[in-house]
């Protein structure tokens, strides 16, 4: 009789080891996959805020150059302009656990419409899959 019970504890104790081995395997392999995807997410995403402010570091830098030297309405032009490549310069471009990353972007995006409507143009910046850029 003791040989039969330790047989059924063997098969018991089997299928708990079993379990527990497949649920270990399990967790390794979704934790790989995932830091995977994680990193993928991130450089996509990462890719996108970058080429977007890239965007609008360059459209401040030529209207800075533009305006340069000019006096009168132009002042205003020239305070918001200079706000927001402060704005853009103070972007914490190499911190991805900033806590006010999309804060700070959306203040930036928000003095990019000011700016634009300043200088009375209208730009339309655009992130596809050949590249991201603004037109006018």
């Amino acid at each position: 009789m003791a040989g039969s019970q330790d047989m059924f504890d063997a098969i018991v104790m089997a299928d708990e080891r079993f379990h527990g081995e497949g649920y270990q395997e399990g967790y390794e392999e979704g934790s790989s996959l995932g830091r995977i995807e994680g990193r993928q997410y991130g450089a996509l995403h990462g890719a996108k805020i970058g080429s977007e402010i890239g965007c609008y570091q360059g459209f401040a830098l030529a209207w800075k150059s533009l305006l340069h030297g000019s006096a009168g309405e132009k002042d205003r032009k020239m305070k918001v302009l200079e706000s927001l490549i402060g704005m853009i310069e103070k972007f914490p471009y190499d911190d991805p656990t900033y806590d006010r990353l999309h804060e700070d972007l959306d203040s930036i995006r928000g003095k990019f419409k000011q700016l634009c409507s300043l200088l009375n143009v209208q730009p339309d910046f655009k992130v596809t899959a050949e590249g991201a850029g603004l037109s006018f």
